[in-house]
């Protein structure tokens, strides 16, 4: 296995990925998941899936594209290999919303405070 993933869970239990996931089509899950198990197991992964986000705090987002819609998964290493995802959206402008950035630093904080306890 070169990397895993897993899904950042609130304080509550609540999984935002999860959530996301069941909003998309049977069609869209499947290349999400396709998606997802790609960066699990090359080493290599092209850009056009995977990349850091250029100034945020070690952010790396993962690109889905089904058709005309565009979907983001954020999130941040934890460690050399786990990759924990905090939220996805349906990307419908040039940049990434700075508001979705703020979200995925502020799990990434809380994730690291809660791991710690």
């Amino acid at each position: 296995m070169v990397r895993q993933i897993i899904f950042y869970k609130t304080a509550t239990g609540r999984s935002p990925i999860d959530e996301f996931l069941d909003t998309l089509s049977s069609r869209q899950a499947q290349k999400a998941a396709w998606v997802l198990k790609l960066i699990e197991d090359m080493d290599i992964i092209p850009s056009q899936y995977f990349q850091e986000m250029s100034s945020t705090n070690e952010l790396w987002e993962i690109r889905v594209r089904v058709g005309s819609n565009i979907f983001r998964f954020l999130g941040f290493f934890d460690g050399s290999k786990l990759l924990v995802l905090t939220h996805a959206f349906q990307k419908k402008t040039r940049k990434t919303p700075r508001q979705e950035i703020r979200l995925a630093e502020e799990r990434k904080k809380d994730y690291f405070r809660r791991k710690k306890k």
